[in-house]
């Protein structure tokens, strides 16, 4: 695609690389069925010289655009016109420096730093993907959208939808979904089916039901999703003075965030805004771990593009033989067929990346740990800490080194794993309530033995 637009869809499969405009609206290439990404043209957009120039729109925050912290940074996602770019405040998010919690690890002080996600409207890092991925909705004409989700982005479609009077409806797995996300998605107005699989069935589902029905799909899927989880990259820059981390860490699950990220440095490296790119941490749970499987067993890489996909197909395969399903107390990364695998082997290779697993005891220890320490997060956020901790361990990850671990969603999300764990005892950090008599002295007598 040529001329003076300023974006273009493209396959990623080097075999094809079909191209198409933004404004046509597909969720996989219509050629060969593979993935696509948004292309720039970078001349004929605006860049910043650069990244500190966008701190002047912190001057301008009753702009509803330079008080997004996605569209702050519009022109590194210039794919619509300013009057369809839509936003509800998303991306006022926190980039904590946790010297406490570095302490405890045995990361130098100023060293670690938690991108709080959970700060969102929807309380989740979704917001930042969804307010593009509905700026290209209105852009294109949609009226009605789905996605399939283990929650969050049930939470984050359904108030985007709302905001922007599309009829929404989510699919969820049958009990495989945590009730503070659900609840959100009832409260926000989107139709619910609960379809009695997993989310892989739903992933399946959903894709099938968009391409019969015309409706909008909100799944990472959609490459313009991607576009807005760049952002967070960009936050954590600027949070660190427009320096860049010598390490991105991340929960796995779907893979698009890390997809994103790996997009974003590569773009920032090309445009001259970064002079290096950090390293990338994967984190994925051990009952939902395809992608460290695949990577560190199977030897998958990117290979410019030129993927070895009898791997991936063959792995597939046998999980379907099995039977398989994915099991974690961290609901938003049970996930056994990432859609963004592809992407996220461009990302390893970008950022020089490696992926791990860890149990949930891990995950559930890693939580409580961020909660005394800093902030309350859901399960797969504290994959971050949990990997962290033992990529230290490994000396994979030197105490000397800027860590940026990103948090992506609220503590509230899942209520139930934080309180089962401290009541029941289940870890080394549990801090169960114990129980008194409606007694002063007592009351005092127990208090001093705290």
């Amino acid at each position: 695609m040529s001329g003076k637009q300023t974006a273009y869809q493209k396959c990623i499969n080097p075999k094809c690389g079909a191209e198409f405009a933004t404004t046509e609206s597909m969720f996989k290439c219509p050629t060969c069925g593979d993935l696509l990404d948004i292309k720039y043209n970078w001349e004929n957009i605006n860049v910043p010289k650069k990244l500190s120039d966008f701190r002047k729109r912190w001057s301008t925050r009753n702009n509803r655009l330079d008080f997004s912290g996605v569209w702050r940074f519009r022109e590194l996602l210039n794919f619509c016109p300013d009057e369809n770019k839509i936003s509800i405040g998303e991306g006022q998010t926190l980039l904590e420096r946790n010297d406490n919690l570095a302490s405890f690890l045995g990361v130098d002080a100023g060293n670690l730093f938690l991108q709080y996600e959970g700060l969102n409207p929807s309380g989740s890092f979704k917001d930042n993907g969804m307010t593009a991925a509905f700026s290209h909705a209105d852009m294109v004409g949609a009226k009605s959208c789905a996605c399939a989700s283990t929650g969050n982005t049930s939470a984050a479609v359904a108030v985007y939808a709302n905001h922007c009077g599309l009829k929404c409806t989510v699919f969820i797995g049958s009990g495989r979904i945590a009730f503070g996300k659900l609840s959100q998605a009832m409260d926000y107005g989107a139709k619910t089916i609960q379809i009695l699989g997993d989310f892989d069935d739903c992933m399946k589902q959903v894709q099938d039901v968009c391409t019969n029905m015309g409706l909008y799909l909100l799944n990472s899927l959609n490459p313009f999703r991607l576009e807005g989880q760049k952002t967070i990259m960009y936050r954590i820059i600027e949070g660190l003075g427009w320096e860049v981390p010598d390490w991105i860490i991340v929960p796995g699950g779907n893979l698009g965030n890390s997809s994103a990220f790996g997009k974003a440095f590569a773009e920032l490296k090309q445009l001259g805004l970064i002079e290096k790119i950090p390293r990338l941490a994967i984190i994925n749970a051990s009952g939902a771990d395809t992608l460290t499987d695949l990577v560190n067993n199977k030897s998958l890489r990117w290979n410019d593009g030129h993927i070895d996909t009898a791997i991936i197909d063959d792995y597939y395969a046998e999980l379907t033989a099995k039977n398989y399903s994915p099991h974690t107390c961290a609901s938003a990364i049970e996930i056994s067929r990432p859609v963004n695998l592809k992407k996220c082997l461009r990302a390893i290779d970008v950022c020089d990346g490696i992926v791990t697993s860890v149990t949930d005891s891990e995950i559930t220890d890693a939580k409580a740990l961020i909660g005394r320490y800093g902030l309350g997060c859901e399960p797969a956020s504290a994959a971050t800490i949990a990997g962290l901790k033992n990529l230290l361990a490994s000396s994979e990850i030197k105490p000397g080194e800027k860590i940026a671990c990103v948090l992506t969603g609220h503590c509230l999300k899942d209520p139930d794993v934080t309180v089962n764990y401290h009541k029941d005892l289940q870890g080394s950090y549990s801090n169960a309530p114990v129980e008194c008599e409606n007694d002063l002295d007592k009351i005092i007598k127990l208090m001093s033995q705290c």
